[in-house]
């Protein structure tokens, strides 16, 4: 439950449930991310959009909007996503852990599991 001595913080002892939810969760935010970088840049349809005198430049093509389906399944991910964060940041297992060990715990069930990886890139 709380770190051994030497501080090895992956000693901690996470439930099953809490490990199965927080993979889970990576597993959703991964879902999403990957949804939104393949859906146009806007919701509603909207003409392109070119600004190249600012001190910001910023070109984008006309967007065609979501389908129905898209903003369906964009709302289901995000429901899921926030469903497994209350449950992993309200589960029991957290209140028998305090102080430090509690902020250990936390930040090393967050690299617990396979992760995917995002290609990030530059933001615009």
């Amino acid at each position: 439950m709380a770190a051994n001595d030497d501080s090895d913080d992956s000693a901690f002892d996470f439930p099953s449930d809490l490990l199965a939810g927080q993979e889970e969760l990576h597993q959703v935010r991964a879902e999403l991310h990957a949804l939104l970088k393949r859906l146009p840049w806007s919701v509603e349809p909207l003409d392109a959009v070119s600004d190249t005198q600012g001190w910001r430049k910023l070109e984008r093509p006309a967007s065609p909007g979501w389908t129905d389906d898209d903003q369906a399944e964009v709302e289901k991910l995000r429901q899921r996503e926030l469903e497994l964060a209350v449950f992993v940041t309200c589960h029991r297992y957290w209140s028998g852990l305090g102080g430090s060990d509690a902020v250990q715990a936390r930040a090393r069930l967050k690299h617990t599991g396979p992760r995917p990886a995002h290609d990030e890139g530059p933001r615009p």
